[in-house]
């Protein structure tokens, strides 16, 4: 029997600090078409259930889209079983009174519950309990015994190694030995997995789709398949984000204008074989002569049309040839061996010299 267990799905969220008001809005929209191609996804391969191991939605107000969006998906698949518990971005219960929620849309709270499908020799228990304050403590001590049944536990934090507040902690330590088959997670934005004993594994699904640079790389779901008979399984990721984010530092040392740095990033991203629907940062490395014309606003511009969406960082260091201005007697060559002569560091010296030689020309400047 085929589960798929995913998490972090954030719908709604804002993302206007990273991409802008526009952009933002078609994120929010294919977030939650994303959403809709996993259902579909499970529809067309046989899956039986969809574990949503927390933080569905990103905020308290829920679009009316999003909330029609979701549960349209819901109820179009009555055999498909949805399995949610809330993360720690979800407030309140499933949205709505309980005549609300679809018959296939199984909800958990903050004390154990546990949804049998009974199917082939070994019956499937899936079990969650939503993490807090005043149970994170406790609940290793209840977790159900379902032994002699495949046993699928969720549940909604950060491990010791990852804690930075926020959620609640998950010892996987203590979850050892309690009967786990596979311990399907959420909280954690990047595809992790790993043996939690020697009977079952751990998995954190990862998001559906990166919304900011620190969510690089792929993207998607895990599936399960689970041998009713045997009581076996095997786990596999599908990559299913519309589009991928990706960090790069690119060397410029030798290019002397925004033109020639711009033709040297798109020769890097076309060596990539960079897919112009994604999502690019840029860093730029290397030692750039103190002359270099350097425009970020015009080269981000130059660069538009290779990517979705672009950002791009300055952290080049600036090389200064003093043998140039030793016996220049204009206002620049004194600035700049007032500069040199000055009791700082190397680095300070010439980002000064740039800055000073850009305002003696009556360039802008930031």
């Amino acid at each position: 029997m085929k589960i798929i267990h995913c998490a972090d799905l954030h719908l709604d969220a804002v993302m206007t600090s990273v991409l802008g008001r526009e952009k933002a809005r078609e994120r929010r929209a294919e977030l939650l078409h994303t959403f809709e191609r996993m259902v579909s996804y499970a529809d067309s391969h046989d899956v039986r259930g969809i574990i949503i191991a927390g933080d569905l939605f990103d905020r308290k107000r829920i679009s009316a889209t999003a909330l029609h969006t979701v549960k349209a998906a819901i109820t179009a698949h009555p055999d498909i079983c949805f399995y949610y518990l809330r993360g720690n971005h979800d407030t309140g219960s499933f949205p709505g009174g309980p005549e609300d929620i679809p018959d296939n849309l199984k909800l958990f709270s903050d004390h154990w519950i546990t949804y049998v499908i009974k199917t082939g020799a070994k019956e499937i228990a899936i079990s969650g309990a939503e993490l807090n304050r005043e149970n994170a403590a406790a609940i290793y001590d209840t977790i159900p015994a379902n032994r002699d049944r495949f046993h699928i536990v969720t549940l909604h934090g950060q491990t010791t190694e990852d804690a930075k507040g926020g959620a609640e902690t998950i010892h996987l330590r203590k979850l050892r030995n309690k009967g786990i088959d596979y311990l399907a997670l959420g909280h954690i934005h990047a595809y992790r997995t790993g043996a939690l004993d020697s009977r079952g594994r751990y998995c954190y699904a990862g998001c559906l789709e990166g919304r900011g640079f620190d969510e690089c790389g792929a993207h998607g779901f895990v599936l399960l398949d689970i041998d009713t008979e045997s009581g076996t399984f095997t786990q596999e990721f599908i990559p299913i984000a519309e589009r991928s984010l990706y960090t790069v530092e690119i060397v410029i040392s030798g290019c002397m204008t925004t033109t020639e740095i711009a033709e040297k990033l798109k020769q890097v991203l076309l060596d990539m074989n960079f897919d112009e629907k994604n999502l690019m940062k840029i860093i730029l490395k290397g030692s750039v002569d103190v002359a270099c014309e350097k425009d970020l606003e015009l080269l981000t511009k130059k660069m538009e049309d290779v990517c979705y969406f672009i950002k791009i960082y300055d952290e080049t260091t600036v090389h200064v040839d003093y043998h140039t201005y030793a016996l220049d007697e204009s206002l620049k060559g004194e600035f700049v061996r007032l500069v040199s002569g000055a009791d700082l560091k190397e680095a300070d010296k010439g980002t000064i010299i740039r800055y000073g030689l850009q305002a003696l020309a009556g360039e802008d400047f930031t």
